[in-house]
């Protein structure tokens, strides 16, 4: 369970939203796990069995950085393109990725746009997944993503 941080970064949360109602998420995978960093989801590539251009993908923009936030264990953050061909730090559109443990080397550089506030214990199981040379794991690990208002999360 995600709790999103519209005040640190309303856009990024705007289009998360926005992607989720639209099923954009659903049947994608996990296709980046680095054990005791992140794990990184969210390419619509990844739908497809073809595993080498998974993590290559969006849905055909980016949206400007909104960088405040730590990256604290749990954080969800913007997954990018490094500063050599992205300067100005724009995020993916939909790739976002979690931190498995405190990752300070990674803040004032992405977008955090919310945190883990229940599940961790499935984060980390998703982090030490068996993985091939890409860090994508070897099973295909499918999300399915639904946004819930706070109320009716915990009416649940």
């Amino acid at each position: 369970v995600i709790q999103l941080d519209g005040k640190a970064a309303p856009q990024t949360v705007t289009n998360f939203k926005r992607l989720a109602e639209d099923r954009f998420f659903n049947r994608t995978t996990f296709h980046r796990v680095i054990p005791h960093f992140i794990i990184q989801g969210g390419d619509p590539l990844s739908k497809d069995d073809e595993r080498d251009v998974h993590g290559e993908g969006g849905p055909g923009y980016v949206i400007k950085p909104e960088i405040s936030r730590k990256h604290k264990r749990g954080a969800v953050a913007a997954a990018r393109l490094p500063d050599d061909v992205n300067p100005l730090r724009y995020s993916n559109g939909s790739q976002f990725y979690i931190c498995v443990v405190d990752a300070p080397s990674l803040d004032g550089k992405n977008t955090v746009f919310g945190q883990v506030i229940q599940g961790m214990e499935v984060v980390d199981k998703i982090a030490v997944l068996p993985r091939d040379d890409n860090a994508n794991p070897l099973r295909p690990l499918r999300m399915d993503v639904k946004v819930m208002s706070r109320d009716e999360w915990e009416k649940k």
